[in-house]
């Protein structure tokens, strides 16, 4: 099911100059969208496409807790405007597990009782699945380190860095 929300497909005789045709692939399906020039990634998982799990913080990069993937790479999407994702990846928390089974890492952060009020734990995953990705984090510092720009204001830090640094070391020493 695409969540497509133009009758009819945009074509560019149907769009203005501020507007753009967008085609990504979001958790595994392809969407095309007909978006304003402004709207940011985070605007349009939330608000256009109904993917609420990433969380909207402070909207100006300082918080991480909007932080997706884009072609496996982590990004503040609140600081990404949707058009310039033109035919990216995106992966959201919704799209880290695979059905009713978890994905390590959030079954890690259960483990490790790495959440509290949970609204940061989304884009932490989505940080930690980055971070795996890179492959830079060697010890549980550098974890804490590269985690940095992911804010806990419960303050859940020390469970966190556990959660993240049990599956993204067990992935390097592989």
């Amino acid at each position: 099911m695409s969540h497509s929300h133009a009758p009819d497909p945009p074509t560019p005789a149907n769009t203005g100059p501020s507007r753009h045709i967008v085609w990504l692939k979001v958790n595994g399906q392809t969407e095309t969208l007909d978006l304003e020039a402004w709207v940011s990634l985070l605007d349009l998982l939330r608000d256009r496409l109904g993917l609420t799990g990433t969380k909207k913080g402070c909207d100006h990069g300082q918080c991480g807790a909007c932080t997706v993937l884009v072609d496996g790479r982590r990004i503040n999407a609140c600081l990404r405007l949707a058009a310039m994702c033109e035919g990216a990846e995106i992966t959201t928390i919704e799209g880290v597990g695979q059905g009713s089974t978890l994905h390590p890492l959030q079954q890690a952060f259960i483990d490790h009782d790495a959440l509290q009020c949970g609204y940061c734990t989304p884009g932490q995953i989505c940080s930690a699945m980055g971070l795996r990705n890179e492959g830079q984090a060697s010890s549980a510092d550098e974890v804490r380190e590269l985690m940095s720009g992911n804010l806990c204001r419960c303050g859940a830090y020390p469970q966190i860095v556990a959660a993240v640094s049990e599956v993204v070391l067990q992935v390097q020493e592989r």
